[in-house]
């Protein structure tokens, strides 16, 4: 049982984390081992965002006092919060590549068991709304951004090519006559 003024520095603690924050990362760590946590928490860190464990109550009156209008006591499991001052999409992807890579190990190592954790949903303090976890996920399973510009630079050099090509040819049909 915590003590009132260890419930008071976590509160203040998560009103600082979200001073620094762009964006809230849910996520339910049920059946997550101690290394795999700390795995998550050496992820997060290097993408210059902190994943907290936070009892939900104490999220809750953070978030009043931070004028914030979410409730984290919707979520039933146990919760997990990623603390960005990135965009989702920089936050999303690895944290997705994480859960699926576990639930692939598990999925293999127990013949098809199911696995709890998961991405629980996003909550952008810029725009003041929640993501559903199913839109964070599409997110994650996105390229990254070097990745999609590459592929436009391509689609948009292709038909430049494609003319170069032929002026080539056609200037070589002109010199043989």
């Amino acid at each position: 049982m915590l003590t009132k003024s260890q419930k008071t520095n976590i509160i203040s603690d998560v009103k600082n984390l979200l001073k620094g924050s762009k964006i809230l990362l849910f996520t339910d760590f049920t059946g997550i081992s101690v290394e795999e946590s700390k795995f998550l928490r050496r992820l997060v860190n290097d993408l210059g965002a902190k994943y907290k464990v936070i009892k939900k109550k104490l999220m809750r009156v953070a978030f009043e006092n931070s004028q914030i209008s979410f409730n984290p006591e919707r979520f039933e499991s146990q919760l997990g919060t990623i603390f960005s001052p990135k965009d989702i999409s920089e936050v999303a992807g690895p944290v997705y590549k994480f859960f699926s890579e576990i639930e692939k190990k598990r999925f293999s190592a127990r013949g098809g068991s199911a696995f709890g954790g998961k991405i629980l949903g996003a909550y952008d303090l810029e725009k003041g709304e929640f993501l559903e976890g199913d839109f964070v996920k599409k997110i994650g399973q996105l390229p990254s951004r070097e990745i999609i510009l590459g592929q436009l630079a391509g689609v948009l050099s292709a038909p430049l090519k494609m003319f170069m090509y032929v002026l080539d040819q056609k200037m070589k049909q002109m010199v043989e006559k």
